[in-house]
């Protein structure tokens, strides 16, 4: 769907409802580095207790920990507000990313950053973004969406501009069962598969499966058999 996978230092902003696997893409986006690409990273939470997160991830076989002890991944558990705070030309991550030297960084959530921001959210967004960037670092951000399956998930963040790949996820209805789908909506530089596609939560991470075929309207949440084109006689 990416055409070979995402562009190296990008920002890819994932855009979801609670449940359709943000969290799950961004471990695996980051377990996938290291494991297959022999690229370190770094795991952002705002969880008090990232206990959950550790015990998710070996439902998956992924032991974060062991990754952690190995230096090849670190998770970062902090606070909104320190995150946001800069005191000079020092960041909350510039000793972590000094200590194991990573490429690849999820922050779970932007969502959260935007609870605690004071001032303009967008521009503290873009300053994180360029932080990123200025330590060639590829990002994964997500966000939690408020709708359950239609309606335009991305005009409420205002954040679509300043990423350079957007991925939304979501639910959607088809005879009476619940589905998930996800597309490709901007990759810079690419020309993307533009269909949405079906995929599911395996205990291996997310598959993603076939095109959603024999519907119109599934990016909107209310999917609806296309039409032929035939007319009755």
């Amino acid at each position: 769907m990416l055409g070979g996978g995402f562009v190296k230092g990008d920002a890819v902003l994932v855009v979801g409802t609670a449940g359709t696997g943000k969290t799950v893409l961004g471990l695996q986006y980051l377990v996938n580095g290291v494991n297959r690409f022999n690229e370190n990273g770094m795991f952002v939470t705002f969880e008090e207790l990232p206990e959950q997160l550790y015990r998710d991830a070996l439902n998956f076989g992924w032991n974060l920990r062991r990754l952690e002890s190995e230096n090849k991944l670190r998770v970062v558990c902090t606070s909104p507000d320190l995150l946001l705070e800069q005191s000079g030309d020092a960041h909350l991550l510039d000793e972590p990313i000094r200590q194991i030297k990573p490429e690849r960084i999820v922050v779970d959530s932007l969502s959260q950053l935007e609870m605690h921001s004071v001032g303009d959210f967008r521009k503290q967004t873009y300053s994180l973004i360029r932080y990123f960037k200025t330590k060639k670092l590829s990002s994964m951000l997500t966000w939690e969406a408020h709708d359950l399956a239609g309606g335009n998930v991305l005009t409420e963040t205002g954040l679509s501009f300043l990423a350079d790949s957007v991925i939304p996820l979501r639910y959607v209805e088809i005879d009476s069962a619940i589905h998930k789908a996800l597309t490709v909506l901007k990759l810079r530089g690419s020309d993307h598969d533009k269909r949405l596609r079906e995929f599911e939560i395996t205990s291996e991470g997310i598959k993603v499966a076939n095109p959603f075929r024999g519907f119109e309207g599934i990016i909107t949440g209310s999917p609806r058999k296309a039409s032929t084109g035939k007319r009755a006689s």
